[in-house]
């Protein structure tokens, strides 16, 4: 095989696992999207259990509270023949119907078991019963049968249908608290699916757009290989076309997955601190991926620009930021897990940090050798403890000191947080030449 069909046998193969790559990223951003919609619909389902839950329990303590008036007017007025004690019971006699009209009403909103179908019939048929069993005593009074109405109403059929009418909304009461704890539980599983898939798709991300750019330098190196002189200038317009389909194509899949996030929390109100929250994880990406363009062993990015475009949205003459350092370029290896780092830390400074309390922000590097090390130090918000609990950002952040093969070291200082980081740097020219 001739180097130039070899060469193209090569280009193919890499486009492929390009469109592989690509292919994976949309899955798992397709992926992500749905558990957030499963999300909101998991808390929407259990707003309308609560609503639910609360009419009907409301409806069940109307039934109650209605057959113990009743019933207490009607022993008063068999009792002391006192017709005051009437009002308790008529009162009681109106609020019953309408009561077991409205409790049927809520349950034809909920998916009920035939258990619960069961218990309202028997409410029904019970506190109808019983208020039979109070109207007889009570019209046996009026016709003057006082021995009469006093006999029905110390019979133990009355006693035994209050207390199977007590028991039956009893049991009633107990299922409806279920079904709440039930939807309150399956919202918390599905919010608790979607960190984890969060930081997969992150490391995803930065994964395919690693893999991607090595893709592209070993078809540049192969291409340079390959071909003769006369070949070269055609191998390296190939190298920079491959290079450039795939950051449009990484770019347009990122603005297409932002304006997804963005759609879909415009008519969920409800879903706006989660949609906000994966928009802001996709923007660093782009942030990073788009000062990381070149060979990953190649010096392609500015330090400076990278710390002062990761500060540039929420920098102002308000919240200010000291910036020092030696003009240093990094490989793209490390500037795309370098700048979700400072993302981070920015967002963590804006909403807890220095920056929510009109503080400042000092970043500052220096080069020792082989290694770079990287000093961010808020002032002006008091720290009294440090937290206990590790989230999701330092888990991105450890995750990122390891792609960039350094280590990231967090203090929580009464002045506030200081974080040093260390990365190492290969021994090349590093350094911005000096512009005369």
């Amino acid at each position: 095989m001739t180097p130039k069909f070899d060469l193209l046998g090569r280009s193919k193969r890499f486009r492929w696992v390009n469109v592989t790559l690509l292919a994976l990223m949309a899955l798992a951003m397709i992926g992500l999207i749905v558990v957030a919609f499963q999300t909101i619909e998991s808390e929407r389902a259990e707003r309308e259990q609560v609503e639910r839950t609360n009419d009907i329990l409301l409806e069940l303590r109307n039934v109650s509270s209605a057959a113990v008036n009743a019933e207490t007017g009607q022993r008063g007025y068999l009792i002391t023949l006192d017709r005051r004690y009437l009002e308790s019971y008529l009162i009681g006699r109106e609020q019953i119907d309408p009561s077991l009209r409205r409790l049927r009403t809520a349950m034809e909103d909920e998916e009920t078991t035939r258990r619960q179908n069961e218990l309202v019939d028997q409410i029904e048929a019970l506190a109808t019963s019983k208020f039979a069993e109070m109207d007889e005593s009570v019209r046996l009074l009026e016709d003057g049968r006082l021995i009469d109405a006093r006999r029905e109403m110390l019979s133990d059929q009355g006693q035994e249908t209050m207390e199977r009418l007590r028991r039956a909304i009893g049991e009633m009461e107990r299922i409806e608290f279920q079904l709440l704890s039930d939807a309150t539980e399956e919202t918390a599983r599905a919010e608790g699916r979607v960190l984890p898939l969060l930081g997969a798709l992150m490391l995803l991300l930065i994964g395919s757009i690693v893999a991607g750019t090595r893709l592209v330098a070993r078809t540049a190196r192969a291409e340079v290989e390959a071909a003769q002189a006369v070949a070269l200038g055609e191998a390296r317009d190939r190298a920079d076309l491959l290079a450039r389909e795939l950051n449009h194509r990484v770019k347009n899949l990122f603005a297409v997955v932002l304006a997804i996030i963005q759609l879909s929390g415009r008519d969920k109100p409800e879903s706006k601190e989660v949609t906000d929250g994966i928009a802001e994880r996709v923007r660093a990406l782009l942030t990073a991926h788009e000062v990381s363009q070149g060979e990953l062993d190649r010096p392609v990015a500015s330090l400076r620009a990278l710390v002062e475009t990761t500060l540039a949205p929420y920098r102002s003459s308000k919240l200010t930021a000291d910036i020092e350092g030696d003009e240093i370029l990094l490989p793209a290896k490390q500037v795309t897990p370098l700048g979700l780092v400072l993302h981070e830390l920015t967002t963590n400074a804006v909403k807890y940090g220095a920056w929510s309390s009109g503080g400042t922000i000092a970043v500052d590097w220096q080069r020792g050798g082989d290694t770079i090390k990287l000093v961010w130090q808020e002032q002006g918000d008091a720290i009294e403890t440090e937290p206990e609990r590790r989230g999701f950002g330092s888990m991105l952040m450890t995750s990122a000191s390891r792609q960039f093969g350094g280590s990231i070291e967090r203090e929580f200082l009464a002045e506030g947080v200081r974080v040093i980081i260390e990365l190492p740097i290969e021994d090349q020219q590093n350094e911005l030449p000096a512009t005369g």
